[in-house]
């Protein structure tokens, strides 16, 4: 099989994952609930991931660090603390369901800056627009899991600061590929990411980076902690605020050992590795007039395409029963699409890991081709 839907998941992890999972499954237990040799390991384990993570985004405090179980729990988290119904709040076009989903549910429909793709100009006087008018909340998909457009974080962040505005960003796309360093941005106030994608951990595993401390003020969740047993109320520091329930020890093990390659093998080279392949990738592809390809030199490893007449779920079945695995449709993105002029017909997406080969990415495409024309 030929794995290109990492955008979803990352298929194939490095060695250390699943040995820093199997070492957890069989030597710790019982998380900050014991004072013996098994719980202090799973302690350690813990701390292990938050300062793998603090270390890789230039977090000073790894406490800040919430382990989660994926990037969807993240953003909940955040919005929760954040969002209240009538915030104005802003959003910047590319925003999966995981954002847009728990807005609608707290009755805040946001103001879309609906800039065109790849336009990352526009995007920025869009946000300064918004701004003007009285945002009070910007949430930005740092990058689109359907197109890999980055957005201008470092522009909008600026206008923010300015303004004194806090930005939720969701890195689901980002982290592990991009350099993202918190300190560069005072306007954070929280980051979320999944585990299981660019930093090569287990899938059931995410992160929190909570910058603003509002958000621990206002946890989603309440129920044990291992501290302050005596008390009813919910511990109101961080990571046990909201940090509820027995953790995933052995994800946050395999996690922190898949932060810890990342940090080793390093995120520019990450990132030009993956992009190297997705711009061959449509080279390869750009003689086909049938196929529309949805490419820009700056985009990440994620690339979409259509083909003029081909339903995109067809051409996944077709392409997986030549055991290339990719994914069709509207990607849990609507909104995407939307801006981009393919909320009719979707997209099928081919999504790049490090472990991809230029190789891989030759047959797939001679695949694809040859499944066009029988098309």
């Amino acid at each position: 099989m030929i794995y290109l839907d990492n955008a979803a998941t990352t298929f194939i992890k490095p060695r250390a994952v699943e040995e820093a999972v199997r070492g957890a499954m069989r030597g710790a237990a019982g998380y900050a609930r014991g004072g013996y040799a098994a719980a202090m390991r799973a302690g350690e384990m813990m701390y292990a991931c938050r300062e793998q993570a603090a270390a890789l985004f230039g977090l000073a405090d790894p406490a800040r660090v919430v382990l989660t179980m994926n990037a969807t729990h993240a953003l909940n988290l955040a919005i929760h603390a954040l969002a209240r119904p009538g915030t104005r709040t802003v959003v910047g076009g590319y925003e999966h369901n995981a954002v847009m989903r728990p807005l609608m549910l707290r009755g805040i429909k946001p103001t879309v800056l609906d800039a065109p793709l790849w336009d990352a100009g526009a995007m920025v006087e869009k946000a300064r627009r918004a701004l003007d008018a009285g945002a009070e909340l910007f949430i930005l998909n740092h990058v689109s899991n359907v197109f890999g457009f980055v957005a201008p974080l470092d522009e909008i962040a600026a206008l923010l600061t300015a303004r004194g505005v806090p930005l939720i960003l969701d890195a689901s796309q980002s982290a592990g590929i991009l350099d993202i360093n918190v300190g560069k941005y005072p306007c954070l106030a929280a980051v979320c990411m999944p585990g299981h994608k660019a930093l090569y951990g287990p899938q059931g595993t995410g992160l929190l980076l909570a910058l603003d401390d509002r958000i621990a003020a206002r946890p989603l969740l309440a129920g044990g902690t291992g501290s302050l047993s005596e008390q009813m109320e919910q511990p109101d520091f961080l990571p046990d605020a909201l940090e509820s329930g027995t953790p995933n020890v052995p994800g946050a093990a395999g996690l922190a050992a898949g932060i810890a390659f990342v940090r080793a093998v390093g995120t520019a080279r990450i990132l030009k590795h993956e992009r190297r392949l997705a711009a061959e990738f449509a080279r390869a592809l750009s003689r086909e007039e049938r196929i529309e390809c949805f490419a820009h030199p700056s985009q990440t490893g994620v690339l979409s395409l259509r083909v003029r007449g081909v339903k995109c779920e067809t051409l996944a079945d077709a392409l997986a029963r030549r055991q290339i695995a990719v994914r069709a449709g509207l990607h849990c993105a609507p909104l995407a699409h939307r801006t981009a002029g393919t909320e009719q017909t979707g997209t099928v997406r081919f999504s790049m890991s490090f472990y991809s080969t230029a190789r891989q990415l030759e047959q797939a495409a001679g695949v694809l081709r040859e499944t066009v024309k029988n098309l």
